[in-house]
């Protein structure tokens, strides 16, 4: 499905940081743009890409680490950690389709279409997602869909880092003489 090792290092160890990097960041504007509509029109098509590269990081980061967890010993951390691995894929997948669905819903308004034409900006501003019952819905969508994957990505990470690091260093300084 993906690589398992990346110049002789275990890839999971090096595609965590892709998604620890990326899944916030989509978070972070796809609640931006729910927020201020009219910021759809500076990303364009970046927004819905970034969702897609985000989306397809999981699964390749996902596979890396089942790959180096059965190259690793047993240990109840790891398994913790792998299970909540497995818990981040639906969370980006919503993060995906609410993304697409407001890129989408505002290539779809003919008012928001031609005021981007002519260079209006606030007349883009009033397309569909303008309207109040569909901003606060694309709103809170995008704030549930963001707050959950990027916690799931922090509990993820926390978990691995206990995973890798337990009893693997000295709370005081070792001396290298």
């Amino acid at each position: 499905m993906g690589p398992t090792l990346i110049n002789g290092l275990p890839a999971h160890i090096l595609l965590v940081h892709v998604v620890v990097i990326l899944v916030p960041l989509t978070a972070l504007a796809l609640v931006a743009v729910a927020v201020r509509p009219a910021w759809i029109k500076r990303l364009g098509w970046l927004l819905p890409v970034l969702a897609l590269v985000t989306l397809v990081s999981v699964p390749l980061t996902t596979h890396a680490g089942e790959w180096l967890e059965k190259h690793t010993d047993s240990d109840p951390l790891v398994r913790r950690h792998a299970e909540l691995g497995d818990t981040l894929l639906p969370w980006v997948l919503g993060l995906f389709v609410v993304t697409v669905a407001v890129w989408w819903l505002d290539r779809r308004t003919p008012a928001s279409t031609a005021a981007a034409a002519t260079g209006d900006q606030q007349g883009a501003a009033q397309g569909l997602l303008a309207r109040v019952p569909v901003r606060v819905t694309v709103i809170v969508l995008a704030l549930v869909v963001a707050v959950g994957a990027v916690v799931q990505v922090y509990r993820i990470g926390d978990s691995g880092a206990k995973a890798a690091w337990h009893d693997n260093f000295s709370a005081h300084p070792v001396s290298h003489h």
